[in-house]
């Protein structure tokens, strides 16, 4: 299938639009990359219980969530014009709205803070824009006029140490909201023991989101709460960590080490590591799946965003890709994965050809390939429910 055709089947397209007007093809090829992805791993487990390109839009699903360009599905991300270029910035959390009158060095009505933010945005340039946004650490990408380099792949591998193919990998997962807990769903699907670390002070803030999208991505695994403030329990976590075929982490490297995690020692025991970060383990950049995906280069010609947070979903996929094929083999690795440039490579490649006609109640995308219906954004039902946090604590001697 072509890419339009993948991405009106995904769901994602359902959702990329004015909510009054026609669902819209995105560019590049996020959907083929999914599938391609999801191809790769069954090509080492042909049996697993996978989803198909659909994942795209599960969380959406799951959320009841709807196009509503220019804002993200979500409602926390818009785009804002530059001087010169466009930013996409990202206010999912109270502590980022806490940061705007820093940004914008001046008084911001917290209720409604886009005015403010679009008012400084078209006086400054792009370059001065990227700036204060990393400066404060804001989740937010700018795109301007010009070429943008890809710079890097979007997973890195560093070989480490020979190590046994184990029967049935031990995965621990240290990551949280959608693109580390999807890469440990479905190697969960492809037969591993997954077992989630939470901080018994911040647990993963999905939690707080649609139970049933968690539930789909946690259901089967095992989950230990730390106190990591007690030296003893971040003893027990540093063992089981020891023990893991693969960790996967969504932290920057200093904050594993005040933890007495250095990764690049663990892959040298035999440790396989994955790490999912907005630009890679060498940047301080911050970032969501709206933001990164838009900064990326996937995203409407109104510089509306596509899909639901693409770039989790794409980054969750073909880290499980990348992790898969590691633990198929013989030698332990450090998995550096971006989801800007995962996002970069998927936004990569010409567009198709393609007409989005309405028909009856529903829309229908036209190719060369044929006439394609845009389906409604679906999410699989969960196998069962997620563990509680700290649900399996005392099996591992914490309290």
């Amino acid at each position: 299938m072509d890419e339009p055709a993948l991405w009106a089947a995904s769901g994602a397209m359902a959702l990329t639009g004015r909510p009054d007007g026609p669902p819209v093809v995105t560019p590049g090829r996020p959907a083929s990359a999914v599938a391609a992805a999801l191809a790769r791993i069954r090509a080492v487990h042909p049996d697993a219980n996978l989803p198909d390109v659909r994942v795209l839009g599960e969380r959406a699903a799951a959320a009841g969530l709807a196009r509503r360009a220019p804002t993200s599905c979500g409602g926390a991300f818009r785009t804002t014009p530059t001087y010169d270029g466009v930013l996409g910035l990202s206010l999912p959390r109270g502590s980022d709205l806490a940061l705007l009158p820093a940004l914008v060095e001046g008084s911001v009505d917290p209720e409604h803070p886009w005015p403010a933010v679009a008012a400084w945005a078209a006086a400054r340039t792009s370059a001065e824009v990227e700036a204060r946004v990393r400066l404060l650490g804001l989740p937010g990408q700018v795109r301007s006029a010009g070429e943008h380099p890809a710079g890097r792949a979007g997973v890195l591998r560093s070989p480490g140490v020979s190590r046994p193919v184990p029967p049935r990998p031990l995965v621990v997962d240290l990551s949280s909201l959608w693109a580390g807990p999807l890469c440990a769903h479905l190697l969960g699907r492809c037969g591993a023991d997954v077992v989630k670390v939470e901080s018994r002070d911040r647990p993963d803030g999905a939690r707080s989101g649609p139970a049933g999208f968690y539930d789909l991505l946690h259901a089967g695994h095992r989950a230990i709460s730390v106190d990591f403030g007690d030296e003893a329990e971040l003893g027990v976590m540093r063992d089981l960590v020891a023990r893991a075929d693969l960790v996967i982490e969504s932290s920057r490297p200093r904050a594993l080490a005040r933890l007495g995690l250095d990764a690049e020692a663990l892959v040298a025991a035999g440790v396989s590591w994955l790490s999912i970060t907005a630009r890679g383990r060498a940047s301080d950049a911050v970032g969501f799946g709206d933001d990164v995906a838009f900064g990326a280069g996937l995203h409407t010609p109104e510089h509306w965003p596509v899909g639901d947070a693409l770039a989790d979903p794409l980054t969750g996929v073909s880290a499980a890709a990348a992790a898969v094929e590691l633990l198929a083999g013989r030698t332990s690795a450090l998995l550096d994965v971006s989801m800007h440039h995962v996002a970069q490579e998927a936004a990569a490649g010409p567009g198709v050809p393609h007409v989005v006609e309405r028909h009856r109640d529903g829309w229908l995308v036209v190719t060369d390939s044929g006439v394609h219906p845009v389906a409604a954004a679906y999410c699989r039902p969960a196998t069962g429910r997620a563990p509680a946090a700290g649900s399996s604590n005392e099996s591992f001697g914490l309290r």
